[in-house]
């Protein structure tokens, strides 16, 4: 099975034009918040450190086997999450076998979320990722996570899985990063947080290619 899931991965990786997706999830939480953040932050992506990434991003199936299609899946919402056993089985495999996830807290996912990542990997913890990693100095240099939206003053923070040394899932809490890939009218941010927003987004997006 492990082999047949790094040929998919290889297969989408070697085409002309790589895709990214938005994962789908039930529990009632919006899954869907957020549209225009990945579309532009794809944009961005293609223009600046020049990858070839379609515009057009699908949605997929926390259970479905279309996952594999895709070397990173992007997550956000601000409620509740729940992994059923189809899901848990189909994103374990899916993560050990060489893809990622990038969890974005759009505030209030957070006590939902760590439970249903402790499915996944019950031997697992989310870690607090240092400013020395990889993934904060891609083509941008970061010393800590931009600060999109103030919500009770508390300190955005990277968490990551490490599953055998690898980094398979990034996860940016009190950070906001995707309401910074949103389009200008969303939120009006000043664009020059949403340019760090953007920046750090493509670092992710650089080291899951990379990696």
């Amino acid at each position: 099975m492990f082999r047949i899931v790094f040929l998919l991965l290889f297969i989408s990786l070697s085409t002309n034009a790589q895709e990214v997706a938005i994962l789908k999830y039930n529990g009632g939480g919006d899954w869907y918040a957020n549209p225009t953040a990945v579309p532009n932050l794809i944009k961005f992506c293609n223009t600046n450190i020049k990858t070839i990434i379609k515009e057009k991003i699908n949605s997929v199936d926390a259970s479905s086997t279309d996952i594999f299609n895709y070397p990173i899946l992007f997550m956000t919402g601000h409620g509740n999450v729940f992994f059923n056993d189809n899901d848990v089985e189909n994103l374990r495999k899916y993560l050990i076998s060489g893809g990622f996830l990038h969890i974005s807290d759009n505030y209030g996912l957070d006590k939902f979320i760590r439970p249903e990542l402790k499915k996944l990997f019950p031997n697992l913890e989310l870690q607090e990722i240092p400013y020395t990693h990889a993934i904060y100095h891609q083509t941008y240099s970061f010393e800590s996570l931009p600060k999109i939206h103030e919500h009770d003053g508390k300190t955005p923070q990277g968490f990551g899985l490490f599953y055998e040394g690898r980094l398979i899932c990034f996860y940016d809490y009190e950070s906001d990063l995707s309401d910074g890939w949103e389009d200008e009218v969303v939120h009006n941010d000043p664009a020059s947080i949403r340019e760090k927003a953007l920046q750090m987004g493509a670092n992710i997006i650089e080291y899951v290619f990379k990696h």
